[in-house]
């Protein structure tokens, strides 16, 4: 593998980095020492853990779900473009904060620096779109069978919107939520990832800046710091109206049923096994870059990250070959260094399972190349290169999602073949096929074609826009968040029927009198 650098900064570095960086978007929180009561907020840079923060109660969580309630019954009746004030707002600070959030993402998250950065930018993008949404949260009208009537759909607030976030994006995927919620009129009320606090403290503060400067309700946004009973009191409670939960199929499964049992709603975004299809008529060059990215980036730690790739026979050794060699190129190491591709992996539970998956699919015939564990000169963190493994089948082990930078290789021979490949795990986020050939690329976008929810022509399968509703079907959970209509999953219904004449004939026909 390329070097790596060995020098990572030090753990008072680190502190004074996250210190100076909660400082400059007012975050006032009480740091305590490692070790001491609360939660431990920690890095993957080096694996030592920075501080400890207030842990939420069950006493807090309830006060806090009350107070949001309670901002329901003026935020909904708030005029939605005024509620997209806040939002605008709060999309003005996090540009003047740009670098200092994405500061504590990439000491909490590892990510490299740029990455960082993107997922701070995506937070801006949408609250952008959602200022916009605001002036367009739009019914319609529908031709009524009856004479002298009118018939038409509206859209109201929902209610509070409980937010579940992953450590992988511990920002973006709380601001797809919470700007749209907001401006729907549902305050929110989010349990970000207990690896992840200090990135959400900040973003409280700046929201409640926001808050502050339009005048809009404290409590419209709040935060709840802990483990999985903090989310269990979201899941559970009948005033969460509607419970976003992102993270793994295991958890969604444990979600799902008891948000339902209750009658509340649920959107959930959970695993993803993503294959990308090359094609012999496929740009090799455009090719390799974009699976490099999409198998690599973050570490492999994006739901969206390429697992699978599915190469037609003819063009299968040269495509690994390059894919190999440009693995073997990456810079690895610390994050916040200028020219690092790839950070740690979150923690050492992460590297023990991509070893296991790596020797399962050693056992079921899996040729590796790459996978080791790079010396940082740290114990306490978990550095690796990214692993190429070419299966002869696609078995069990390829059919199940290890967070990590391992990208397995199938060979087909058609494109029946190569579709029902992509179609065969249970996951369905996103997929993608690298083609010149127009009739391929329609067909892997037709009906039958890609299962999944995301479906991608000459990009890879990560990097998506706002400006798209994001989700997947199938194990995936079937929820859809950030753009187009995904708006209306914060939204009740009501369809509306005017009567303005002086009869009253009956639907369908129907005589009664």
């Amino acid at each position: 593998m390329a070097a790596s650098p060995v020098i990572l900064p030090g753990v008072d570095e680190l502190r004074a980095r996250a210190q100076a960086a909660l400082r400059a978007v007012g975050a006032d929180v009480p740091l305590g020492a490692p070790g001491a009561h609360g939660l431990p907020a920690g890095t993957p840079i080096t694996g030592d853990v920075l501080f400890s923060v207030p842990e939420s109660s069950p006493a807090d969580t309830d006060a806090a779900i009350a107070a949001a309630a309670q901002a329901f019954t003026a935020w909904r009746t708030t005029p939605a473009p005024v509620r997209g004030a806040l939002v605008g707002r709060l999309g003005e600070l996090l540009v003047a904060h740009k670098r200092d959030l994405a500061t504590l993402v990439t000491l909490e998250a590892g990510k490299i620096t740029s990455e960082a950065l993107g997922e701070v930018q995506e937070m801006i993008d949408i609250c952008q779109f959602a200022v916009g949404l605001s002036r367009q949260l739009y019914g319609r009208t529908i031709a009524s069978e009856r004479p002298g009537h009118r018939l038409m759909e509206t859209w109201h607030p929902l209610g509070v919107v409980g937010v579940i976030t992953a450590f992988n994006f511990p920002v973006a995927v709380w601001s797809w939520n919470a700007a749209v919620a907001l401006v729907c009129g549902d305050p929110v009320v989010w349990k970000p990832s207990e690896l992840t606090p200090l990135t959400a403290l900040a973003c409280q503060a700046l929201i409640a800046r926001a808050a502050d400067d339009v005048g809009a309700p404290g409590d419209v946004s709040r935060v709840l710091l802990g483990g999985h009973e903090v989310g269990e009191r979201l899941v559970d409670d009948p005033r969460v109206a509607l419970l976003s939960a992102t993270g793994s199929v295991r958890m969604g499964r444990q979600v799902g049923p008891r948000v339902a049992q209750r009658f509340g709603k649920v959107l959930l975004e959970l695993g993803g096994n993503n294959a990308a299809i090359v094609t012999p008529s496929a740009d090799p060059d455009l090719a390799v870059r974009a699976i490099v990215f999409a198998a690599a980036g973050t570490a492999g730690q994006r739901c969206t990250t390429l697992r699978r790739l599915i190469v037609h026979t003819s063009v299968a050794d040269g495509v690994v070959e390059r894919v190999v060699s440009a693995f073997r190129q990456l810079p690895i190491g610390d994050p916040f260094a200028e020219g690092t591709l790839l950070g740690p992996l979150i923690h050492e539970t992460a590297y023990r399972e991509m070893v296991r998956a790596l020797d399962r699919a050693r056992a079921d015939g899996g040729e590796v190349i790459g996978g080791e564990r790079q010396d940082m000169g740290v114990d306490g963190a978990y550095y690796v290169a990214p692993a190429v493994v070419r299966m002869p089948a696609q078995t069990a082990i390829v059919h199940a999602e290890t967070f990590a930078p391992i990208l397995y290789v199938l060979t087909y021979e058609d494109l029946d073949e190569a579709i029902a490949l992509n179609n065969a795990v249970p996951q369905g986020l996103s997929s993608s096929i690298f083609t010149t050939d127009i009739r391929e690329a329609e067909r892997f976008m037709a009906a039958d074609g890609s299962d999944c929810g995301i479906v991608n022509v000459n990009i890879g399968t990560s990097g998506a826009e706002i400006g798209g509703a994001f989700g997947g079907e199938k194990h995936t959970g079937g929820g859809r968040e950030s753009g187009s209509d995904a708006w209306k999953a914060n939204m009740r219904r009501a369809t509306n029927t005017i009567n303005y004449s002086s009869e009253l004939p009956l639907a369908q026909g129907v005589r009664f009198a």
